[in-house]
């Protein structure tokens, strides 16, 4: 708990140094994946006064598919919590059998992840600030615990006075981060991919599957993992 109180107060110090609404986002989204216990995904969903829904911030495009499941679906945890009447956590244990979103569930499932946990941001927000959810996935079943739902719900405070204090943004605006982010997720991803494939004889399905496995493993970003092994190509060479 030690740890977790100074990564609260070192955040506390960034978040309100943060001029942005994209950097706080983006605080909130890499502390929770580093104090969160079991987070192996996370991303920021967002409800534009419009009452559309997006996901500006996220550590991996998959996390990105996983909400846009929701928002084409309609229903899943992200949507329920970012809701001004909604939930202040919304969770599920299993996603592939024992989901209160039938649709959702499943789908998450197929993408290899069954537990999820999403807690309110800024539930009292009016226009034009947006009110929105901070989404935990884990590829194992099973409760994430108290402990992470303490954590989240902690993050999710601090995260919405900080968005307080930021002026409103507009969705292009959120949209711009998150395609910059998202596209330079995929070319490093895909560089790995790409070299796997080529150095290691694995398919492109194999090759994503190793990259997640050593994330989940090493506890660090797939895109970090990513970029480490391109930086890091003529290592497998001499490992050969």
């Amino acid at each position: 708990m030690a740890d977790e109180n100074a990564e609260f107060a070192r955040l506390t110090r960034v978040l309100l140094d943060a001029e942005t609404t994209a950097g706080v986002l983006e605080r909130v989204v890499d502390a929770a994946y580093r104090v969160v216990p079991g987070a192996e995904l996370v991303s920021i969903t967002l409800r534009s006064p419009d009452g559309r829904f997006h996901t500006p911030v996220e550590t991996a495009p998959v996390a990105l598919e996983l909400d846009q499941v929701q928002y084409d679906t309609g229903e899943g945890p992200c949507l329920d919590a970012a809701r001004p009447d909604g939930p202040a956590c919304a969770h599920s244990v299993n996603l592939g059998t024992d989901s209160p979103w039938p649709r959702f569930g499943p789908a998450a499932a197929r993408h290899g992840y069954h537990a999820v946990l999403s807690t309110a941001l800024v539930p009292d927000a009016r226009p034009p600030r947006l009110s929105g959810a901070l989404n935990i996935y884990r590829a194992s079943d099973g409760d994430f615990g108290q402990d992470a739902r303490e954590v989240a719900l902690l993050l999710a405070t601090h995260a919405s006075l900080a968005l307080a204090r930021t002026e409103a943004v507009t969705r292009a605006e959120l949209e711009a981060v998150q395609l910059r982010r998202a596209i330079d997720s995929r070319d490093v991803i895909g560089q790995a991919k790409g070299i796997l494939m080529e150095r290691r004889g694995l398919s492109a399905e194999d090759a994503f599957a190793f990259l997640r496995r050593a994330s989940q493993t090493l506890n660090v970003k797939l895109t970090e993992v990513a970029e480490t092994l391109a930086a890091r190509r003529a290592d497998l060479d001499e490992s050969r």
